[in-house]
């Protein structure tokens, strides 16, 4: 066969690669059902979102509930649902607890590694991390923890460096994970197998400490963390 056959061929094979690939995700979006979440979230009346409630006091620690931004929500799917509150304890602690809950569009739950590098964040270590849930059914909740920093200018124009802890995972009815590839990897299986999409939440908590601070502050989110999971995470079948 010529070297311009052996090119033609290709190029055909790669047409019908592409084509049959188009046709299978047109296929599979036409004919998908919306699983159940992994979360305590009720339908919105009137609304395409649900409803998730973060729980207001935990601990020592109180909060606030917190508006998504509106740039979040031009930018991301309209049955994309929310919850975010901001928690602050006595002694100085405090974390932003954000959720992100997918509707039928999969592109409401993008890779952590777009949003803090494009905030300016650095990302010095990344590491996983089991957190002991209780309530009925105690299980271990794999997340990811990642320590940042950022460097600022204050008031008087010198710039301070501050470290960051982010700690995040996803959750969809029966399974959560801290892995980004495998909750795309189970999707996909899932929705194969079944014809059924799953929900997938991203769930995350970000606080900022001084550098040297960063395992005394990250003591206090796991608190944070164990104590309010069972108030907005059904228990998983299976951790990933």
């Amino acid at each position: 066969m010529s070297n311009f056959r052996q090119k033609a061929v290709l190029f055909a094979v790669t047409l019908a690669l592409i084509a049959g690939t188009a046709g299978a995700l047109t296929w599979l979006k036409a004919n998908q059902r919306l699983g159940a979440p992994g979360l305590k979230a009720v339908p919105v009346p009137g609304s395409v979102t649900m409803h998730i409630e973060l729980p207001e006091r935990v601990l020592d620690f109180t909060s606030t509930n917190l508006a998504t931004p509106r740039v979040v929500l031009d930018d991301l799917p309209k049955d994309t649902s929310y919850a975010q509150r901001y928690y602050t304890a006595l002694d100085g602690a405090w974390a932003v607890a954000n959720v992100i809950l997918m509707g039928a569009d999969r592109t409401s739950i993008h890779r952590p590694d777009y949003c803090l590098p494009g905030q300016g964040w650095q990302i010095r270590d990344k590491s996983e991390v089991k957190l002991p849930i209780a309530g009925p059914a105690p299980y271990m909740l794999s997340v990811k923890k990642w320590l940042v920093s950022n460097a600022f200018t204050g008031a008087d124009g010198r710039k301070q460096t501050v470290s960051g802890i982010y700690v995040f995972w996803f959750v969809t009815k029966n399974y959560s994970t801290g892995d980004f590839p495998v909750m795309l990897k189970s999707m996909l299986f899932h929705q194969l197998t079944s014809g059924e999409l799953q929900r997938w939440a991203y769930v995350s908590f970000f606080t900022v400490c001084q550098p040297g601070q960063e395992e005394a502050r990250f003591e206090r989110i796991k608190q944070l963390i164990a104590a309010s999971v069972p108030e907005f995470q059904l228990p998983p079948a299976a951790v990933k």
